[in-house]
């Protein structure tokens, strides 16, 4: 009885703007100003490690991602796939390098990677790579050099004494004592910075990736962009807030996107900028030479990866609504986005959200339907679930592609154990059910690439009069979009300010609707628990 009277009560204060009042008009965002391929398309990660073992030996690599591009393209309809790093490492994770120019042995060699790119692109899939400029292996024969007193000392970054700085993140120490001095590793002493206030790290770095852009191997083409890695990091001028976020790491970001950008115009450029939305905002340069900004086109929303999976948690649109709005009034105009849900660092979302599948259709709506390019982290789509432990080993375990006791993952033993739950949480047992949450993200990829202004279009947020209801419009130069997603368990409906006398369906959950209002220039829609709608406005 309590639980009818709470729903009935969420739907009136939705419906009758609760006991907040008006809400001022939100800040309005404009399309992104690139014209490029990646602009609105859907990236996947993969951890090469975790997503198909070819050969045996219980490693993913790269024949095992061929195996499995038809799940990508046909199946599942991505636009590029993200390698998280690939090149030699002692480490299994990979951001630890000792060669920017060569395969990790463990996932193939250079012509199995030539082989995958080639795949991928006579699929229409775009590749992506880690990129780690912030720092090497301690085993780089870079550093090796560099700590023996070579030709490379002044590649990174050393002191006679110890400056005593700690990570600006939590106080960990980051100066090292070798050899009779201290070397700089933000992260860890086994990941060395590199030296960025040297010219010669610029131009080697720089040199690298784009090697990486150019043919490969037999005159194959090159790959499609990066994803730089820890881009805040670059440049440090002093203890505390001196070790991120500084001018020298600025104009280092622009002067490495302009030579990919020289190498491959249209190249995919995405930084991991982990901040708050105002200090991501800086990152994405001067838009006034490069549409979408000379320094960093995309980069990683993840106050906004939180919002969305704290609004689902706690039942309100609140969380997410605020940062939606921070971003629009935060970034520049014609500025990009790359939102998520989860990745590598992070516990897993099905893990965060109770492994709830009702919940995590919410979130992929969500994902799908915002402004920027997507990013899906590999088996985000089936809910796979983080490992039982809390390194980032478990938040990385193998793909579940079966229900059999490897997962279809390897023939032999997987280098990690499985997640909980692969047994029923797989690819193959969600294929065929229209109900599953597979099914849920390759309907709603099907939509976005549909849509000129869900994959392209600009993002008006609309007042909702309440807590349980974000709504908003997706506006493209051809269509109008309005999107409307219940954060509340029970159902709830909002009067929404929208100019249209009509509106055609393009995905709507079982009890969504859509009517003209009561007045002209609105609509009211209705929406059940956790349940989303999208229609196109005429």
């Amino acid at each position: 009885m309590l639980r009818a009277l709470a729903a009935g009560l969420l739907v009136v204060l939705a419906a009758c703007g609760g006991a907040s009042g008006p809400e001022p008009p939100p800040p309005v965002r404009g399309p992104s100003a690139s014209p490029e391929w990646w602009n609105g398309a859907v990236v996947y990660e993969i951890f090469v490690r975790s997503f198909r073992d070819s050969d045996g030996d219980g490693k993913g690599d790269l024949a095992g991602i061929v195996e499995k591009l038809d799940y990508l393209s046909t199946d599942l309809g991505v636009d590029a796939v993200w390698l998280m790093p690939i090149f030699p490492s002692p480490s299994d994770h990979g951001y630890d390098v000792t060669s920017y120019d060569a395969v990790n042995g463990d996932y193939g060699t250079m012509t199995d990677f030539a082989t995958l790119v080639a795949a991928c692109h006579g699929r229409g899939i775009k590749v992506v790579l880690d990129w780690i400029p912030n720092h090497t292996s301690a085993q780089h024969p870079w550093f090796l050099d560099s700590e023996a007193n070579g030709t490379k000392r002044d590649w990174y970054v050393w002191s006679a004494t110890n400056p005593g700085w700690s990570q600006p993140w939590d106080g960990g120490t980051t100066w090292y004592l070798h050899g009779g001095a201290w070397y700089y590793a933000v992260f860890w002493d086994q990941m060395p910075d590199l030296n960025w206030k040297n010219p010669a790290v610029d131009s080697a770095i720089s040199d690298a990736a784009v090697r990486w852009l150019t043919p490969l191997v037999n005159s194959l083409d090159g790959v499609d962009g990066f994803r730089l890695d820890a881009v805040r990091y670059l440049v440090e001028n002093g203890p505390g807030l001196g070790q991120e976020d500084q001018p020298g790491t600025h104009a280092a970001l622009k002067g490495l996107a302009a030579s990919i950008r020289a190498a491959k115009p249209d190249a995919l450029v995405v930084g991991e900028a982990w901040a708050d939305t105002p200090t991501i905002a800086t990152y994405f340069g001067s838009m006034g030479t490069v549409p979408g900004g000379d320094e960093l086109p995309l980069t990683f929303d993840f106050p906004l990866a939180d919002a969305i999976v704290n609004g689902i948690s706690n039942s309100t649109a609140q969380p997410i609504a605020a940062v939606l709005d921070a971003v629009a009034q935060s970034y520049p105009a014609g500025a990009g986005d790359a939102p998520f849900l989860s990745n590598h660092d992070q516990v897993r979302i099905a893990t965060r959200l109770g492994g709830v599948v009702e919940l995590e259709k919410l979130a992929a709506a969500i994902l799908l339907t915002l402004q920027g390019t997507p990013f899906i982290y590999y088996g985000e789509e089936i809910g796979l679930q983080n490992g039982t432990c809390g390194s980032d080993e478990c938040k990385r375990t193998p793909m579940a592609w079966d229900g059999t006791a490897t997962a279809g993952f390897t023939s032999g033993t997987p280098w990690w154990p499985l997640s909980p739950g692969t047994a029923t949480t797989n690819v193959a047992s969600e294929t065929g059910d229209a109900s599953s949450l597979l099914s849920r993200y390759r309907t709603l990829i099907q939509v976005r690439k549909a849509s000129e202004a869900l994959s392209r279009g600009g993002t008006t947020r609309l007042p909702t009069g309440g807590n349980a209801v974000l709504a908003y419009l997706r506006t493209g130069a051809t269509e109008t979009v309005l999107v409307a997603h219940d954060l509340a368990p029970f159902g709830a409906g909002a009067t929404l300010a929208v100019a249209g006398s009509a509106a055609d369906p393009l995905l709507v959950d079982p009890g969504a609707t859509l009517a003209p209002g009561g007045s002209s220039g609105s609509f009211t829609v209705t929406l059940p628990g956790h349940g989303s709608g999208i229609w196109r406005i005429r």
